[in-house]
């Protein structure tokens, strides 16, 4: 655990995860967690039918998994405060390895609470080809330092 208040925060800064291989596994256990049965997802037969000719993974999933990839060290200062223009670029199939890239793209005051700020990511979630398949901003509210 490590504190880093608002103004500790640089644009540009940029963390990268380790790889992650999406598993068959994961998506039957995603789509009994959440009741997405969709035929995309779980239709091998069907999928050979359609236009990208196998499964792919949900959105949500990849989201999920790429958000906590960019997990790093605890900071009891910063809360999730949700995510803006999450896309779901490109398909990802059973076997793709995914990591997850952040980077600080602004901070911002916090318009009601001046001991906050707003930290925003940029998240993208890459492919083994170095493909953007997902991109979201995360934002962060985050405490700053006390006078």
């Amino acid at each position: 655990m490590r504190t880093i208040f608002f103004e500790e925060y640089e644009t540009g800064v940029e963390r990268l995860s380790a790889g992650r291989t999406v598993t068959e596994t994961d998506i039957v256990m995603h789509a009994g967690q959440t009741g997405d049965f969709y035929p995309h997802h779980m239709d091998a037969e069907w999928c050979r039918t359609q236009e990208f000719g196998q499964r792919i993974a949900h959105g949500t999933l990849v989201f999920s998994i790429g958000i906590g990839m960019t997990a790093g060290e605890i900071n009891p200062e910063a809360f999730s405060y949700g995510y803006d223009r999450l896309r779901f670029v490109k398909p990802v199939f059973i076997g793709d390895t995914i990591r997850a890239k952040a980077t600080i793209k602004e901070k911002r005051e916090h318009p009601k609470r001046s001991g906050y700020g707003f930290v925003v990511e940029l998240v993208e979630v890459l492919n083994q080809l170095g493909e953007t398949v997902l991109v979201c901003e995360h934002l962060l509210m985050v405490r700053k330092r006390p006078q």
